[in-house]
């Protein structure tokens, strides 16, 4: 891509972290016309993980940021493959034998419907995929890779960042876009703060995929190829086409009695059988589909506690350094998509350099509460899955209202009445 239009605004921005969160700000803040370099940690651009999934606020981020992220998407993105299926979510069904019903017995189907009554249903992409198009928006020369952000330090008008090779840079403010072990988000909380760190949920994940010619084999069309959610007692498995209907992205979650992870690594390598014999006590459609991943792994999930703030001074924190959740109810990444909606209007109407921090005061004001919400409304999704949801448990008319409910507040936002909000904060405080 060509480089930045002129008219720019006196100041940059450095955005610290080049996954989908600080690229998709980098798009954002060109639209804006606001200047910026991007550092990222590692030496290429890379997604860890295989299939993400984007509700209906996601889509419409995407369009309000810029019309290309979306395009980009469109063009890479599965849904379910059957016609009747477009709109729908998941497909609930019970995956072992329990109170809500016997192994394979389908439970309910949850629609995904935007506030405008579209139904979007179960729309992924492959996050290295996701990752291409964004990246193909950027211009090369406004990125600097093997810089992972190790000091912020206020200075006259802006910041200095010192990075881990030793090397400095300066900027009028940075954003950390640096993901669920961020250095950034040590800086602004304070490292002793246990806000500052990522907790374990007390849930792990094995995760993989699976030629989807394989899995119809076995499962049949309807449940290989549209996305299934198999619920049970202390575990669920999800499933959901990607890669435009090629292979079928599985994630089977369990739940660590002993509620540790004390392996300083999140993602382990292990051995099939140990997976397997997680799910013994489970019903033949997930047994099927965990005996057809080959390569399996193990992810320890983590979040972060609430933040009293998501920016100090001249430095602020987006995406998952700022509010790292479970991934229960699909909307992580779709909330990073949110916030950089958000924090790239906001820069784009600020003037000069020193009303930085009133466009960071506006948006934590804005999106603090709701990605808060998201953190915690997600673990206990999990819970309600796994028929441990407090108010819920294993009673089956609760978990049907609990589920046709739950995700309105997600999908049904208006983004544009939360910029506006946001752009009356900082009206208030340049004046």
């Amino acid at each position: 891509m060509t480089s930045q239009n002129t008219g720019q605004k006196p100041f940059n921005i450095a955005i610290c972290g080049g996954g989908i969160a600080g690229l998709a700000l980098a798009i954002g803040l060109i639209r804006q016309n606001v200047p910026f370099r991007l550092y990222e940690s590692a030496h290429a651009f890379a997604e860890v993980g295989a299939g993400v999934s984007f509700g209906p606020n996601s889509l419409r981020a995407m369009s309000l940021i810029s019309p290309d992220i979306r395009k980009g998407y469109e063009k890479r993105a599965t849904t379910n493959a059957f016609l009747e299926k477009k709109g729908t979510w998941f497909d609930f069904y019970a995956g072992m034998d329990c109170a809500i019903g016997k192994a394979g017995e389908k439970i309910c189907e949850v629609k995904a419907v935007g506030r405008n009554g579209e139904e979007v249903g179960q729309s992924s992409i492959h996050r290295a995929h996701f990752l291409d198009e964004l990246v193909a928006l950027v211009p090369n020369e406004m990125v600097s890779f093997g810089k992972r952000v190790v000091k912020v330090e206020e200075v006259n008008d802006g910041v200095r960042l010192r990075f881990q090779d030793g090397s400095e840079a300066s900027a009028s403010a940075a954003v950390g876009c640096d993901g669920v072990k961020s250095n950034l988000r040590r800086i602004v909380l304070d490292e002793e703060t246990a806000a500052a760190h990522p907790s374990f949920t007390g849930k792990y994940a094995y995760r993989g995929l699976i030629p989807i010619e394989k899995a119809a084999a076995l499962l049949g069309d309807e449940l290989a190829r549209n996305s299934v959610m198999w619920v049970g007692n202390h575990g669920h498995v999800l499933t959901f086409p990607i890669e435009k209907g090629e292979c079928m992205n599985v994630v089977a979650f369990q739940t660590k009695r002993d509620g540790k992870w004390e392996d300083e690594r999140w993602v382990l390598p292990l051995e099939k059988r140990d997976m397997v014999s997680d799910f013994e006590e489970w019903g033949q459609g997930v047994k099927k589909i965990l005996n057809l991943i080959e390569k399996p792994d193990v992810w320890g999930l983590f979040d972060y506690p609430a933040a009293r703030t998501y920016y100090k001074g001249r430095t602020c924190l987006s995406g998952d350094a700022a509010h790292a959740s479970t991934p229960h109810q699909g909307a992580g990444a779709g909330m990073a998509l949110e916030d950089v909606y958000i924090l790239s209007n906001l820069l784009g109407t600020v003037q000069k350099s020193s009303e930085i921090e009133n466009a960071f005061r506006a948006f934590d004001a804005v999106r603090r509460p709701r990605t808060q919400k998201l953190v915690t409304t997600s673990r206990e999704c999990g819970e309600v899955y796994e028929l441990e949801g407090k108010g819920i448990g294993n009673n089956k008319d609760a978990l049907l209202e609990n589920l046709s409910t739950r995700y309105k507040w997600i999908w049904e936002e208006n983004l544009e009445d939360d910029l506006a909000n946001a752009m009356n904060m900082l009206g208030e405080k340049s004046d």
